[in-house]
């Protein structure tokens, strides 16, 4: 599953050992795979300012899941027939060694493996400056791709429009990719040729008729271009000074003279704007086929090693070397730039998911702090109501009224504004990684 409860208890004896006993039993009964979940020590400042954050971090947390899931949803649409390998390119950078930090790695092992990034949030300034720099980065980063996305949708506008063109039926389609110079009298101060449009049944008809449908046709000129299952398209030449007799006669004959003039400056605009946006919106997702590319070099002798809480001896996930990803070889500009930014926020919501359980734990178990934040994956859907229930067990002790609660929906916790099913004894929060779904 790409689901996880990220959860924290008090740090004292009694609850460390509560934290054993949710481990032995997750473990015991195959719930959940568990592994401790790192948090620096933040400064606290004051209840107030924590009681303010923690509403804010709150929104930013929506906002940045939003964020990611749209950036998502983006590669999806960039990559259009190719987009069963999206997940490919929803990664995040390394972070977990110095020496890894140039590698990309899936979004499960960055969660299970999580640190906190010093150098881009340093921990020891004000939480409320660390929350600043993270929404002012989601922020830039949300702008940039409504402003990228918009000129991308712009061009598959463009691109469609003129496609829709090229695929209606002869009296709207363009003709500009059917007719060539040498259908067309040019440069005659006297003739000109005109297109005519004639129904499938009145073919015969028109052979017959269209010399004489006006005077100083001439003979012999009418030539089938094209033709699609209503009709065909067909040449005919004149004198230009019959143009406009010719058209009523063949209007009453039902055959439909296509106001189309030849010139060959304008067809070639035309085709190379097909040919110029067809270009553009192809180099906007065309992939590398180095990047990702398995059998590429590796690192044996950099392997991750993370001991997960509740079984020791499983490998962690995520434990397995990372490919180096050939920096943007061979990809367009849209989808380099939302690899790399869809890296950047998912990081910075992660950020944000840490922050939200430090503050929360302070508010809800005091000071001095003292807390063990801990990561839960789901290993079954079929299996969350019983690791729920032993959650509740676990640590009912921390909050009685909050967890008898929890067992019958219509008990209200007092002083508090949220539905007892958002509420726990224990501090909680949601990481859903399904971000195709």
């Amino acid at each position: 599953m790409s689901e996880f409860w990220l959860i924290s208890a008090p740090g004292d004896k009694e609850n460390v050992q509560a934290l054993e006993r949710m481990n032995t039993v997750t473990s015991k009964s195959n719930l959940s795979y568990n592994t401790k979940f790192a948090i620096p020590d933040f400064k606290v400042g004051t209840l107030d300012s924590l009681v303010g954050l923690s509403d804010e971090l709150g929104k930013l947390d929506t906002f940045a899941e939003s964020l990611i899931r749209r950036m998502a949803q983006s590669v999806v649409e960039v990559m259009e027939d190719s987009k069963g390998k999206a997940q490919e390119h929803l990664l995040a950078n390394g972070g977990l060694k110095e020496k890894m930090k140039c590698l990309k790695i899936d979004l499960t092992s960055f969660v299970t493996h999580f640190e906190w990034d010093m150098a881009k949030y340093p921990a020891k300034q004000p939480l409320v400056s660390v929350v600043d720099t993270i929404a002012k980065q989601l922020a830039q980063i949300e702008m940039d791709l409504k402003s990228r996305t918009a000129a991308y949708n712009t061009l598959k506008t463009n691109l469609e429009n003129l496609e829709k063109k090229s695929m209606g039926n002869l009296f709207t389609r363009t003709l500009s990719d059917i007719v060539s110079k040498e259908d067309f009298v040019l440069d005659s101060e006297y003739l000109i040729t005109l297109l005519v449009i004639v129904p499938k049944p009145n073919y015969s008809q028109w052979q017959k008729t269209y010399e004489s449908l006006s005077d100083m046709v001439v003979p012999r000129s009418t030539k089938l271009i094209t033709e699609d299952k209503e009709g065909g398209l067909f040449t005919v030449t004149l004198f230009r000074k019959v143009i406009e007799d010719f058209k009523t006669k063949a209007k009453e004959n039902k055959f439909t003279v296509r106001e189309f003039y030849y010139d060959e400056k304008e067809i070639k605009r035309e085709r190379e704007e097909m040919a110029r946006l067809l270009s553009d919106k192809k180099q906007q997702y065309q992939t590398s086929c180095v990047a990702l590319k398995k059998g590429s070099s590796t690192f044996p002798d950099h392997k991750v090693k993370v001991t997960p809480l509740g079984n020791p001896d499983r490998p962690a996930a995520g434990q397995t070397d990372r490919e180096r990803e050939s920096e943007g070889e061979g990809e367009g500009p849209l989808l380099r730039w939302l690899k790399v930014n869809f890296s950047e926020a998912f990081i910075a919501w992660i950020h944000v998911k840490a922050l939200r359980v430090f503050v929360e734990s302070v508010l809800r178990y005091g000071l001095p702090v003292n807390f063990q934040a801990v990561l839960l994956q789901p290993l079954k859907k079929s299996s969350t109501k019983r690791l729920r229930e032993v959650l509740n067990s676990v640590f009912r002790h921390l909050d009685e009224v909050a967890a008898t609660s929890i067992l019958d929906a219509s008990v209200e916790i007092p002083g508090l504004q949220l539905n007892n099913q958002d509420y726990f004894p224990y501090v909680y929060f949601h990481i859903d990684l399904s971000l195709l779904d």
